[in-house]
């Protein structure tokens, strides 16, 4: 990190520019911030921000020979498989803890990744604010990667999420956008490339083309840019006149196959020193690990921690009724990375990727979140400060 930085920005910050700071985020656009806005960016250097691209470079390669197809093959639940996938995912997003290797440097280490969008419409949005209401940042420092600033950002959003077809034509798909905890990045979305948040539920089918009512008129739905979660389609069922198994006449801007396809089912697959030890349940087979307080017990298909099992036993593993459905990980130590005014806080980065479904997604942006819990969610952080959503800087490379 950035040591002198962090210094300045520590002894500058007052808790009335941090009230103006997240009362703009919540005005900027018409759904306010539903969850934590951390207090400050994290400030990476130059060795830190080059081993987070090494290693998710490590990562995508794997990704990217054709031996991973033939493991993802069998990502994809039975029956929940969707037409017309694209031979690329449109998106990646990569989560790094931030570690400390054996001689104190930074060793960013993978916790998950996902072949789906993350909220990267809300980020410039984020970073643009940050550097509006706390001028102790460098002008100089920036979010982005391969010499993007926020402009060439939102085109690259723009030419992953609309491609040729016009943004009316264009629909962001959810499950009742207006109650999602995201629905600020929707609404950033919305304001920045022209594309409409829409319900599931208000889709009209019309033979193989789709619609949605606007003005008193049916306008064609040419391109989705989907962030509906599966398990999350599945558990609330909402009543929708087309179905995602239909052979629809419609381009996807992340194609909801590649939401299985690269997820926590990669993670067994892949060897770097940047990637935990990870394994299916039901490879354990009688090699499950003596000091199991070092792992954590995931489910496969649920999304934003739910499920995880930070303080696995043996007999919860004998438990489990689809030990194909769960992974084993091993833990890894999250460093205090970040000073803070009240203990040290550590950090997660989340690298962001964006493309047009014809080749790999590069590498355009990051997020941070920070934590003084166990585990970077809202439960785990209640009554701290300095935690929350958050956002990293750089000097450009």
């Amino acid at each position: 990190m950035i040591s002198s930085l962090r210094q300045r920005y520590n002894a500058a910050f007052t808790e009335a520019r941090y009230t103006a700071f997240t009362a703009e985020l919540n005005k900027a656009v018409y759904w306010p911030v539903d969850f934590r806005v951390a207090e400050s960016p994290l400030f990476l250097d130059e060795a830190t921000t080059r081993a987070l691209i090494r290693a998710s470079d490590d990562i995508i390669g794997q990704l990217a020979k054709p031996a991973f197809r033939v493991h993802a093959k069998t990502a994809i639940p039975h029956g929940l498989a969707v037409p017309n996938e694209t031979e690329w995912p449109h998106f990646l997003a990569v989560d790094f803890a931030l570690c400390h290797d054996a001689s104190g440097q930074v060793l960013p280490q993978l916790i998950e990744l996902q072949g789906f969008p993350t909220v990267a419409c809300w980020q410039a949005l984020l970073t643009g604010t940050y550097k509006k209401h706390f001028p102790e940042i460098p002008a100089e420092l920036t979010p982005y990667f391969g010499g993007l600033d926020e402009e060439g950002y939102l085109a690259d959003l723009r030419h992953a999420m609309v491609g040729g077809c016009l943004p009316e034509n264009t629909v962001l798909l959810e499950i009742t956008p207006d109650q999602q905890k995201t629905r600020v990045d929707f609404a950033c979305t919305h304001a920045f490339l022209g594309i409409k948040p829409l319900c599931v539920t208000k889709v009209l089918k019309r033979g193989r083309q789709l619609f949605y009512p606007s003005g008193g008129r049916e306008v064609r739905i040419e391109r989705i840019f989907n962030r509906v979660i599966f398990d999350e389609l599945l558990r609330k069922n909402p009543p929708m006149k087309f179905s995602f198994f239909d052979d629809l006449d419609v381009q996807w801007a992340g194609h909801p196959n590649w939401y299985f396809r690269i997820s926590k089912h990669t993670l067994p697959y892949l060897r770097s020193p940047f990637v935990p030890d990870c394994r299916f349940v039901s490879e354990l087979g009688g090699n499950i690990p003596a000091d199991l307080e070092n792992y954590v017990c995931k489910p496969l298909y649920s999304f934003a921690g739910l499920g995880v099992d930070i303080a696995p036993t043996r007999e919860k593993i004998a438990a489990i009724e689809k030990p194909a459905e769960w992974l084993l990980q091993r833990k890894v130590t999250y460093a205090p990375v970040m000073e803070t005014p009240d203990g040290p806080a550590k950090a997660e980065v989340r690298l962001i990727y964006a493309g047009d479904g014809t080749g790999m997604p590069k590498l355009v942006n990051q997020l941070v979140r920070l934590t003084k819990g166990a585990m970077h969610g809202v439960d785990f952080n209640k009554g701290r400060t300095w935690v929350g959503a958050s956002a990293g800087f750089h000097a450009p490379l």
